[in-house]
């Protein structure tokens, strides 16, 4: 199994909910929220290991945790932190689910972004994705990004109503495939999740 950083086109696009069904689905992962941002409604971990009803184990601890829900740069600034590369290694646990805080080209010092962060691992993202307007030119800008920097790209995964047109758009242009979706959902229990992963996740099953 390959290990998988999510990554997204912006911040609150669903990552928490993509990490949660890959770790309700997919029970030989470990997941790690390397730089938690802003804990009023919890962090992103303890989501994660609610919706998912995974073992506790198999939630690894932060490396950095910030009271307020701000890019992790001035996070840590309020909370007079300095973001350190080096504990930001890779944890020793395989195969591992990791997800990034806001999108690619989040500031995490005045010379680090986290996409810098995400090449050092030398590992494939997984891309989350609006479905709905205003995507195609989100996705595409995260998809060149990423290909700069020559980072593997699994794919990418919509997240909303149903939208063939923008998929359609995004494989042809971005020249990357969808290889999930997730609908919008009545609740989220962990047995939903899993069928979400049973039913819309045959691609990216196909590789892992």
């Amino acid at each position: 199994m390959k290990s998988i950083i999510i990554s997204g086109t912006d911040t609150g696009i669903g990552k928490t909910l993509l990490s949660a069904i890959l770790m309700s689905a997919m029970p030989e992962y470990f997941y790690w929220k390397p730089i938690q941002s802003g804990i009023e409604d919890g962090t992103d971990s303890e989501t994660v290991r609610k919706l998912s009803d995974c073992l506790p184990e198999r939630i690894l601890p932060e490396a950095y945790i910030f009271s307020q829900p701000l890019s992790p740069h001035r996070a840590s600034e309020i909370n007079g932190v300095i973001i350190e590369k080096d504990k930001l290694r890779l944890p020793t646990n395989s195969p591992l689910i990791i997800e990034g805080a806001g999108g690619l080209l989040v500031p995490l010092t005045t010379d680090l972004l986290y996409i810098d962060i995400f090449k050092s691992w030398n590992l494939a993202i997984l891309l989350a994705c609006r479905s709905s307007l205003g995507t195609i030119n989100h996705t595409l800008l995260s998809i060149e990004a990423i290909r700069k920097r020559e980072i593997p790209l699994l794919g990418c995964v919509l997240i909303g109503e149903l939208n063939p047109s923008n998929e359609q758009a995004i494989e042809h242009y971005g020249n990357a495939p969808v290889v999930g979706r997730i609908p919008l959902l009545p609740s989220f229990t962990p047995d939903i999740l899993r069928s979400v992963y049973r039913d819309n996740f045959q691609s990216l099953n196909a590789i892992l």
